[in-house]
């Protein structure tokens, strides 16, 4: 949501309705669907995705791997070539297995969150209604309990 920044806990009550062009009501269902959109949903911005070639690098870089690397490179430096291809080949599966694990708990944690929907109460059309807390929009007078979510980014 795109809204300009203000200091509204400084605000009276009164004013920020004003400034929010709500009421203690709440907003109407008509109002809420014109808010939605202008700014569009309560969301924040993805996460910028990871290939898998992406992903398959990263298993490269932790410290302890670019030590083992640098004994491979070393290793055939001095033609000690068995020693190089062991390490390289406990180095190669490391990172295969760490990108297979990897990829599955990404994967795992994209199908978790498409089956959540976290709800949050407001006031719409002057009575409690839950909606998806993508739904929330700026003037919404939001309802909330001891443990809910604040539906807000």
């Amino acid at each position: 949501m795109n809204q300009p920044e203000f200091d509204f806990w400084s605000i009276p009550v009164e004013k920020l309705f004003v400034k929010l062009q709500t009421k203690i009501e709440g907003l109407t269902s008509q109002d809420a669907g014109q808010r939605i959109l202008q700014y569009g949903d309560n969301l924040l911005k993805p996460k910028k995705q990871n290939n898998a070639l992406t992903l398959l690098l990263a298993q490269f870089k932790s410290p302890i791997t670019l030590i083992l690397l640098f004994a491979i490179g070393l290793s055939f430096f001095v033609h000690d070539n068995t020693n190089a291809l062991i390490i390289l080949a406990i180095v190669l599966i490391s990172g295969v297995l760490g990108f297979l694990q990897e990829s599955s708990a990404a994967g795992a944690v994209e199908k978790l969150l498409s089956i959540i929907k976290i709800k949050a109460q407001v006031l719409r059309d002057g009575k409690p209604v839950e909606i998806l807390i993508e739904k929330v929009v700026p003037g919404d007078i939001v309802i909330v309990n001891a443990g809910d979510v604040i539906p807000a980014d």
